[in-house]
């Protein structure tokens, strides 16, 4: 299966519904099933808003476990237009890093699994069950 590790609280955002995108700097060419692993980190508090904080009120976090699956439509290269359109979902906007420059992963269909330990790694890996 491929997977990619994401930061907590947001790879629990994702598997809540709570988030639909996830921002990184590099691009993937990647679609279709992906599993979203809970990385053994977390971010420093000062890097998380108050609105995701709110978001994530009573969720137990993750750390080091795949926690659901979602489908990858789309990598959509950031523009002023793509993130003005963004900022309209502030729930959304809130629980990323939109700047001209970065790509969005469009995330559908996310479906929580029963959670599985795995150590992370950089990009998208395969785990083998």
């Amino acid at each position: 299966m491929k997977v990619v590790s994401i930061k907590e609280p947001f790879a629990t955002l994702i598997k809540e519904k709570k988030k639909y995108i996830e921002t990184r700097s590099w691009k993937t060419n990647y679609r279709g099933d992906l599993y979203i692993h809970a990385s053994g980190k977390t971010l420093a508090k000062e890097f998380i808003n108050e609105k995701v904080l709110e978001l994530i009120e009573n969720l137990d976090m993750n750390y080091g476990k795949i926690i659901c699956k979602a489908n990858l439509v789309d990598c959509v290269l950031m523009d002023k237009d793509f993130i003005y359109k963004i900022q309209k979902n502030p729930q959304e906007y809130y629980c990323g890093l939109y700047e001209e420059g970065r790509y969005a992963w469009i995330l559908e269909d996310i479906e929580p699994i029963a959670p599985i330990e795995a150590k992370g790694k950089l990009n998208i890996w395969n785990y083998d069950i």
